[in-house]
């Protein structure tokens, strides 16, 4: 097995990989360490999962390389959020220790620019940046990197799947054609191709697994629920895991903060993380979390990533993404440095396609598994508080309670008072799983659909695919402009140029009334009642090529 001593480090990173603990390298850090240290000069494509130690793979050479004599700016490392350049930053501080580089920077939003460029103009040889703030600090000249000799982007794929292709584009502009760049991704989709053949030359690609395969150490388990269940599904799934730590993921900013709230007026020691939270918001979770103050993180995607934390037993998808990449990306918060984790999945049968999709990319099964049953989870929690009781050291301050306390238990034997005592704990979940926790049977033989008994409306809306919408992100869009759960929108059909969805009969003034100043990305929405006859309106529109291949698609599958 190698270790750090014969990568081709300098003995002074070398004894910092010792002090901090590390003792043999990762498969991404054996790989990607000695290419960038034999090579003088070299662009380089590193394809790893989350977890993997691709910032130490990238930051021991990168420290090895910069002169700790000169003041100017000579290493960018670009990561997509807040957390992640914080994190890098600490990380890259760690590493540097010995090496007499002592002013790594972290630049970002949310905290004040003029503290930043401070630091800066002390002179930073190593710059961690999110790409919007380093966008901005170039453009008022408070950070200069015309002399920079390497650029590294970390999570390249999460970068580009967040928007960030202009901001990159624009940072690069300003860096020499010269300098070394080292791109790490998670995730080879096509945006991240396209960033490789625009600024980099002949770069030397190491892999890590296959392209976009999800990580070993991760498990995959899917629970299919009737839509109205996912709560309590999502409940089972954190009273039968009794050490649980967790991120739970949501799609949208809005549920995230809703289902962190329901945990917590149901008991439950958890947070949310969005993009609503101010830095010193998200700061105080993070911390909380770290130190297993809460134990359930609530997130969406873009909040989560760069969360460092190694013992995340479990990642649950309350909801699926949109995107496969995505997936990938969730999954690697758990099963990390080494260890093994699973990834749960809460879904209805309509979104069986999805996981279909995700075994095929990822390359690993995904296993239908039960809910716990009520029996179950009592008998789990039954025996975390017999732990908790047997591993309590009692302080000695309550010595001075004992004696009215056992005058009131004296006409009590031993096994009487231990049942008594745990039927506290007993009869609560026992309440709860006989009533309100109580979950239907979902109709697998049919699915999801919902069948039309007659009092609904269904509309036309003139936005489509070439909107960049599907049924799903057309669905969270309606929901979001109406203040309605998904269950008052129904049968979604997302066409080229325009799309139908049914409510309930009731929402139809509400529906018409709302959409008359309506916008989506700056362009007027247009809502009107459906005649129900979608098809006729497609023989119309002969010249929408999305429209065409739909057919197509139909009469070969007849």
């Amino acid at each position: 097995m190698s270790n750090f001593n014969n990568l081709g480090l300098n003995d002074k990173l070398t004894q910092t990989a010792q002090k901090i603990g590390f003792e043999h390298p990762t498969e991404v850090q054996s790989k990607v360490i000695p290419v960038l240290l034999e090579h003088s000069t070299t662009d380089l494509i590193a394809l790893a999962q989350t977890g993997t130690g691709k910032t130490a793979a990238f930051g021991f050479p990168l420290l090895q390389k910069v002169d700790p004599e000169e003041k100017h700016t000579q290493g960018l490392i670009l990561a997509p959020t807040r957390e992640l350049c914080l994190q890098i930053t600490k990380e890259m501080q760690s590493y540097a220790q010995m090496t007499g580089i002592n002013n790594i920077v972290a630049i970002y939003g949310g905290a004040s620019i003029e503290q930043q460029a401070k630091s800066i103009r002390r002179g930073a040889q190593i710059v961690v940046a999110t790409p919007g703030r380093m966008k901005d600090m170039i453009k008022r000249n408070l950070v200069k990197i015309d002399q920079l000799e390497y650029c590294i982007l970390d999570e390249a794929d999460e970068m580009l799947n967040m928007g960030f292709y202009e901001d990159i584009t624009s940072i690069l502009s300003h860096t020499p054609d010269d300098k070394d760049t080292w791109l790490f991704s998670a995730t080879m989709p096509k945006e991240v191709a396209r960033i490789a053949g625009k600024f980099m030359m002949d770069p030397i690609e190491i892999t890590v697994g296959a392209k976009n395969e999800g990580t070993k150490n991760v498990t995959h388990e899917y629970y299919i629920v009737n839509r109205n269940d996912r709560f309590k599904a999502l409940k089972r799934l954190v009273d039968a895991n009794t050490n649980l730590t967790a991120i739970i993921f949501c799609r949208t900013k809005r549920d995230t903060q809703k289902i962190a709230d329901q945990l917590v007026e149901t008991g439950y020691s958890a947070n949310a993380i969005h993009g609503d939270l101010s830095q010193q918001q998200r700061d105080l979770v993070m911390n909380s979390f770290r130190k297993k103050q809460i134990k359930l993180l609530v997130a969406t995607d873009v909040a989560a990533r760069g969360i460092d934390v190694d013992d995340i037993t479990r990642v649950i998808n309350y909801q699926l993404p949109d995107e496969i990449e995505v997936y990938t990306h969730r999954s690697g918060r758990t099963g990390r440095a080494g260890k093994s984790g699973k990834s749960l999945i809460i879904l209805t049968k309509s979104e069986l396609r999805k996981v279909r999709q995700l075994q095929k990319i990822i390359g690993q099964k995904f296993e239908e598994s039960q809910l716990p049953s009520a029996d179950f989870i009592i008998q789990q929690q039954l025996l975390k508080l017999v732990n908790q009781v047997r591993e309590a050291q009692p302080d000695d301050k309550i010595d001075e309670y004992m004696p009215d306390i056992m005058e009131n238990f004296k006409d009590e034997d031993k096994e009487s008072l231990i049942k008594k005592f745990l039927a506290v704990e007993f009869n609560r979940f026992s309440q709860y799983y006989r009533t309100e926790g109580q979950m239907s049977k979902p109709d697998k033989s049919k699915g999801e659909k919902i069948k039309d008994h007659g009092n609904e409306t269904r509309f036309f809306i003139n936005v489509g695919e070439k909107d960049g919408l599907n049924w799903m992100k057309l669905k969270d869009y309606l929901k979001d402009e109406l203040n309605e759960d998904k269950n008052g929108i129904q049968k979604v059909d997302v066409m080229g140029t325009f799309s139908f969805f049914n409510t309930p009969r009731e929402l139809q003034d509400k529906v018409l009334q709302h959409f008359k100043h309506a916008n989506f990305k700056g362009r007027k929405v247009e809502v009107e009642i459906s005649k129900d006859k979608p098809k006729r309106k497609r023989k119309k529109i002969k010249r929408e090529d999305n429209i065409k291949s739909s057919f197509k698609r139909r009469r070969k599958k007849r």
